[in-house]
């Protein structure tokens, strides 16, 4: 989708260069990081608001400054077969390449203070810190990472030299060009799918469709990053059974059954305060149509409900990990198998869930 640059004047703002552009041939330059392909003049910001024309570069405006970093149950991504029960440190920058009207951090992703954000951080010295605060993996979250995708790859970079697994909390919304470098430095993925309509990706994302399903396809098929797929179920938006059932047989032809999917619960927020939070039946009735459309590892969220937070053995039905929320009751795997009749469940499994729980906590970069 080609979208004008938002007019803003970025001179003076100061950036890392920029990877994925080109010019064109009357002078602007092109970003060619997402599907957007934002067309820029000198001093203007793209879309996203992060990335600018500066002279004759591109440049990334939001390079080492971040919302702030919190110590988080990785569940809460939501990532439910990757090194359960462990803290991630999470943290983001600011702006988006989407405009979803119903954004749940509309605070983060679509601040225009980047240049004031509060804590400045090294590559380095975020890896330092996941050592140091017990976390095994960093999330790069809260906003989209692929629009700061440079920075997440030093920092990725960084975290890999000294054992340390990273997570790409992501709409997907990325350009052919870009996709493979970007994944190529992250150990697992949660993708965003936010619903399974064109209508309702112009409408109330301003982007589209298909880039998402080409992204999600080639993770499932092309890559080695750890998978999973979040669908935000909207009272009236995107919650139809016929738009759910649809989704439901391309997931399983398209990625596969061993792949899980999450609904989550809607909340008000933003510019769409005036549609209802998603009751807990709707989330309960697409996870139904889910399973009969064979998926196997089906998950409700921001919900009470210990069933639909519970990974469920495919070979014999045994619970093999129990949750409540973000809490691991029970576990009954034995070096990623069920204990009862030995069938592989799919995921990135070191050794027993750990112990981490809902917590949350606050994490500084020195």
């Amino acid at each position: 989708m080609s979208t004008d640059p938002i007019g803003i004047d970025s001179r003076g703002a100061g950036g890392r260069p920029a990877r994925w552009w080109h010019a064109l041939d009357d002078g602007r330059l092109q970003c060619d990081l997402c599907p957007r392909h934002c067309r820029l003049n000198d001093g203007q910001r793209a879309f996203c608001f992060v990335r600018a024309r500066e002279g004759d570069q591109l440049v990334l405006t939001a390079y080492g400054k971040s919302t702030g970093f919190c110590l988080d149950p990785i569940e809460k991504k939501p990532l439910n077969h990757f090194l359960p029960g462990t803290p991630v440190l999470s943290f983001g920058t600011a702006g988006c390449n989407l405009g979803c009207r119903f954004c749940q951090n509309w605070d983060i992703s679509k601040s225009r203070e980047v240049e004031r954000l509060s804590d400045l951080a090294t590559p380095e010295g975020i890896a330092r810190a996941a050592l140091e605060s017990g976390a095994r993996s960093v999330a790069f979250t809260y906003n989209d990472p692929v629009i700061w995708a440079e920075y997440a790859l030093d920092v990725a970079a960084a975290c890999h030299a000294v054992g340390v697994r990273t997570v790409a909390v992501t709409a997907g919304y990325i350009g052919e060009a870009a996709r493979p470098e970007f994944f190529a430095g992250m150990d697992a993925a949660n993708v965003d799918l936010k619903a399974f309509t064109e209508d309702f990706y112009k409408k109330l994302c301003f982007a589209e469709l298909e880039p998402v399903k080409e992204t999600l396809r080639w993770l499932a098929r092309e890559s080695k990053v750890w998978l999973e797929v979040t669908t935000l179920l909207i009272p009236g938006m995107n919650d139809s059974e016929a738009e759910i059932t649809k989704l439901c047989a391309w997931f399983a032809d398209a990625l596969g059954p061993g792949v899980p999917l999450h609904f989550t619960a809607f909340h008000p927020d933003f510019k769409l305060t005036e549609v209802p939070a998603t009751p807990p039946e709707t989330l309960t009735r697409a996870r139904r149509i889910a399973m009969e459309h064979g998926l196997r590892f089906v998950y409700t969220g921001n919900v009470h409900d210990p069933e639909g937070g519970t990974t469920y053995c495919s070979g014999c039905g045994k619970a093999v990990l129990v949750r409540d929320w973000y809490e691991i009751l029970a576990c009954a795997l034995r070096d990623g198998a069920c204990d009862a009749c030995g069938t592989a469940i799919p995921g990135v499994w070191d050794g027993a869930p750990g112990t981490w729980g809902s917590r949350r906590a606050r994490v500084r970069i020195r």
